[in-house]
């Protein structure tokens, strides 16, 4: 156990660093706060708007399970963010930015060694106890030894973590870590008397978490819906970082076997919110008699978030995707121009890193400045083109372009692949280029995926290899990309314009063998790993950016992905008596816009 009295020594040092540090009640990575102690509500929350009504949004896929703070079983994705809460808050309009919710304040170590936080008086769960320290230091210890990988990386850069005071609690890092101070506002809080004699790691559908945050679920019906209803004892609807949210009373979730049907529920009423990914539909499929008669409002909300990156993954761990030629190989064979135009006319810009569209995103050209003094630290551990530059092919858009196919090949050729008999590649055992393309049926874009995956298995025929598409339930899909056992999948990781220690979830060398981790390429790079470390430890804005523009070119140029496109905006349908704010946050829609600052008001 990791809670404990810290030694004396490093009580020492603490306690110097408090002559400097005093709580506030905000903290940012780099310099304050925006908003002032006495801020009225985010600036992207409306404090007047009205309680009241429902919003009834749909998920493609089934669900097990109601606990999404272990690696056990496949939850309504929505829960980690509605259903629990934490002593700190995220605002979507400031990078590397969080606010007080469950503790009053918070105070940092000049040199980030340590942080600690005052819970409010007034904090209750949802069955009216009082928060407490001792729940919040259970929850830390739990999560970071039994809960989901995504929370075992913190806690193991935690030396101790310990009481201060009647409301006060305390984590020390065994080193200076700034970043690490704002995620450890993060984690949820639950109740830790509920859960004795109870194996927390197990639980699934026969537990409903108790927690403090604004909603409970209230009904369920497993692999059918999930409905949560706004707690009107909700302790914290007067606390600054809330007004304005959580402002409908029901939240529920249904569940479809496809796309196809969850859309014609849409259009017949039975939901009354849809997130469409698909461009195609979004300018071809709307014009139904609900929208026509303006039951129905379709609403386009900017963002200026990173791409991210969408695409088919390749799994490292197998040969021959362990060779970068053999990847960059098959980036150059899919036909981005030509899928592009057949799936969405064109329109969406191509993903051309995984920070593209933000000052994050990498310069194509050669690396200069503190950037490549960065990479030039690496040698070898990093591929052609970190250094010199790299840019994705561009095709013309013809499904005959066959440049593309012609560096495909000369590629596969370097790396030992001949054409054989019948025109199949072969390596120098006359074993063919097997390849298994695995698709889910859930998920946000299932269609599109598998749509993509068609057009890109023909394209790899045409150059001699042998694709092979395997479509199985979210579930099934789930397990093997949890057991690494695939050979390229559809794959989407958001990231945002505050990268941090989530990088080493995503690509870091520790989680590579980890199952169920978010390192579904199976990336083991020095230069990954030194270079997310390089971006927590920096002590400007300026550093950080070379930092993260020097990942994105070791992300980029480790060919891990087939990358696709993304959309500067997302498209959402709605019901014209659900709304939401005229101002925006800068991530858009992104997890704290909907449903959290929308309402519901009849015209």
């Amino acid at each position: 156990m990791k809670v404990c009295s810290v030694m004396a020594a490093t009580a020492l040092v603490a306690s110097l660093a408090a002559a400097e540090a005093e709580p506030k009640h905000g903290v940012a990575m780099f310099g304050e706060p925006e908003l002032p102690a006495d801020f009225t509500s985010l600036p992207y929350a409306d404090p007047d708007a009205p309680k009241g009504g429902r919003i009834v949004q749909g998920e493609v896929g089934s669900f097990d399970s109601l606990n999404p703070l272990i690696l056990k079983g496949n939850v309504p994705w929505q829960l980690r963010f509605l259903a629990h809460e934490s002593l700190m808050g995220r605002s979507y309009d400031e990078p590397f930015t969080l606010y007080g919710l469950l503790a009053e304040t918070v105070e940092v170590a000049d040199d980030g060694s340590w942080v600690e936080f005052h819970l409010r008086p007034e904090a209750r769960f949802s069955d009216g106890s009082p928060v407490t320290v001792e729940d919040v230091l259970w929850s830390y210890e739990t999560l970071g030894t039994e809960g989901h990988p995504r929370y075992l990386g913190a806690w193991h850069k935690v030396a101790s973590a310990e009481k201060v005071g009647e409301r006060g609690v305390r984590f020390t890092f065994d080193d200076p870590d700034r970043e690490l101070a704002l995620i450890m506002g993060m984690r949820p809080i639950l109740k830790k008397a509920q859960w004795d004699g109870i194996d927390f790691a197990e639980s699934g559908l026969d537990v409903i978490p108790v927690t403090s945050a604004p909603y409970v679920i209230s009904d369920y019906e497993p692999g059918r819906y999930v409905t949560l209803t706004r707690d009107h004892d909700y302790w914290g609807k007067d606390v600054p970082f809330m007004r304005g949210q959580a402002n409908l009373d029901e939240i529920r979730m249904e569940f479809y076997g496809d796309q196809a049907v969850m859309f014609e529920a849409f259009k017949s009423g039975a939901m009354n919110v849809s997130r469409e990914t698909d461009a195609q539909r979004w300018r071809t499929q709307y014009a139904f008699p609900r929208v026509e008669s303006g039951e129905v409002v379709t609403s386009e909300i900017p963002h200026e978030r990173p791409s991210g990156i969408t695409g088919f993954v390749m799994n490292t761990r197998k040969g021959p995707l362990d060779d970068w030629r053999v990847r960059e190989a098959l980036i150059q064979a899919f036909n981005f121009e030509f899928v592009n135009g057949v799936l969405n006319d064109g329109a969406l810009p191509r993903i051309t890193s995984y920070f593209s569209n933000s000052e994050l995103g990498m310069d194509h050209g050669p690396a200069t400045g503190r950037v490549a003094e960065l990479l030039a630290e690496y040698g070898d551990a990093i591929l052609p083109g970190a250094m010199e530059g790299y840019t994705l092919p561009e095709g013309n858009g013809s499904e005959r372009d066959r440049k593309g196919a012609r560096a495909a090949l000369e590629l596969l050729n370097d790396a030992g692949w001949q054409i054989g008999d019948g025109g199949a590649l072969r390596d120098a055992q006359g074993r063919p280029f097997d390849l298994e393309i695995l698709l889910s049926q859930g998920g946000y874009e299932p269609q599109v995926a598998q749509r993509t995956a068609d057009l890109y298995a023909a394209a790899l025929e045409r150059v001699g290899i042998s694709p092979r598409i395997t479509l199985i339930d979210h579930a099934q899909f789930t397990q093997r990309t949890n057991a690494f056992d695939f050979d390229m999948a559809w794959y989407m990781r958001g990231l945002s314009l505050s990268p941090g220690r989530e990088q080493l979830l995503y690509w870091g060398s520790d989680a590579a063998d980890e199952p169920g981790s978010l390192n579904w390429m199976g990336a083991k790079s020095p230069a990954i790993d030194g270079l997310v470390e390089e971006m927590l430890t920096s002590s400007s804005q300026e550093d950080y950016v070379s930092a993260v523009n020097a990942l994105d070119r070791v992300l980029t140029t480790g060919r891990y992905v087939v990358p696709v496109w993304y959309s500067p905006v997302s498209n959402i349908a709605h019901d014209s008596n659900l709304h939401y704010p005229d101002r925006l946050p800068i991530y858009g829609d992104y997890l704290g816009f909907l449903p959290d600052v929308w309402w519901y008001e009849e015209g």
